[in-house]
């Protein structure tokens, strides 16, 4: 059976070229289009669509107030559509807040000159949504249990620790709940979360304000150190690198790796082969298998190792592939991460046997 999709846009053209895009493909049917969220409304309930693809700026009633609708009386996986302004980005950022599982940003005014350059992201993300588990981004986190204090002894003896994270679909969310709950002596944090350009800087500024620990987008050269976490730019790699006793990442281009760039393997390669078990690995929800190879080098390297669990993962696909190929040494739900990070501090604080 094909995936349903509604397409809701106030633009004709942009509802013509999205159809366009999402009907090439022989896994996709678009069942409607509408033009605001009351005709939306509508055939949501007409229709019953497998999956939304909202623009965020509508008439009448905007895209994240009808989101917030949809989750809470048509519970339905939605693909926002955004501009690629500062105001779109933020907007978009609101949406995944409200529900979304992912979005598509408009490269420009006129979409028809964007539309090669969307298309793979589009049929790519329509298709993942299809497969989320939505009841996971409807319901509020879990409080996170009481994060346990690092003894003295274990400060003093991972001074030149690092967690290296990586995440995709439901990531935005997933790290908001972790970082949001790492106390101020927290090992340095190095995150990949698969974001455009322009967005991540937003999503770091918002951890940041939620955080005991400082949050902001990586610069090359920024060193790595407690009670910092840096994000990676959207559309550039990031690397860990060591100078005498201090890690600092290098921010490059490249092609992409693992379908991304930013990619969770590039990073988590560099970490096995920077810090090898000093580090300690954390992957999370995401469509694909980017991370898992680099987990696997990780955990070889004599790295701790953590995935989220299918239960509590939007997308089980990068902790599913990692857990597959052996670089797991512990599978948790999402509200036990930040507590299982703290215990695998304390782990690679120790030499570990190897096999």
């Amino acid at each position: 059976m094909p995936i349903r999709v509604l397409i809701v846009d106030d633009s004709a053209t942009a509802r013509a070229v999205l159809r366009e895009i999402l009907e090439a493909d022989t896994a996709i049917e678009v069942v409607g289009v509408a033009p605001d969220a009351y005709v939306a409304r509508d055939k949501i309930m007409q229709l019953r669509p497998d999956v939304i693809c909202l623009d965020v700026e509508m008439p009448r009633m905007d895209g994240i107030s009808f989101l917030r609708r949809i989750m809470k009386y048509a519970p339905t996986p939605v693909v926002m559509v955004s501009s690629l302004t500062q105001e779109g980005a933020r907007t978009t950022l609101d949406a995944l807040e409200a529900g979304a599982v992912d979005f598509v940003p408009k490269p420009h005014a006129n979409i028809y000159d964007g539309a090669d350059e969307i298309r793979a992201a589009l049929i790519d993300k329509v298709k993942s949504a299809a497969k989320a588990n939505i009841k996971n981004l409807r319901e509020k986190p879990a409080p996170t249990r009481p994060t346990p204090k690092l003894s003295t002894t274990a400060l003093s003896e991972t001074t030149q620790k690092v967690v290296a994270m990586g995440a995709s679909t439901g990531g935005t969310e997933a790290l908001k709940q972790v970082i949001s709950a790492m106390p101020q002596d927290i090992p340095g944090i190095i995150i990949v979360q698969h974001m455009p350009k322009d967005f991540t800087r937003l999503f770091a500024e918002r951890l940041n304000s939620m955080s005991r620990i400082e949050v902001r987008e990586a610069q090359n050269g920024d060193r790595v150190g407690r009670g910092l976490a840096l994000v990676c730019p959207g559309d550039y790699h990031m690397v860990l690198r060591r100078s005498g006793a201090f890690y600092y990442v290098e921010i490059g281009t490249g092609h992409k790796v693992s379908g991304h760039r930013p990619s969770v393997d590039v990073l988590f390669n560099s970490v096995a082969k920077t810090a090898g078990p000093n580090a300690l690995g954390v992957i999370m929800t995401g469509m694909g298998g980017d991370g898992a190879k680099g987990m696997l080098q990780m955990h070889e390297a004599g790295a701790h190792t953590i995935a989220q669990d299918e239960k509590t993962s939007v997308v089980f696909g990068m902790p599913k592939v990692a857990i597959e190929m052996g670089g797991v040494d512990i599978v948790a739900p999402l509200p036990s991460i930040p507590e299982e990070i703290l215990k695998g501090v304390e782990v690679v604080s120790r030499p570990r046997k190897r096999p």
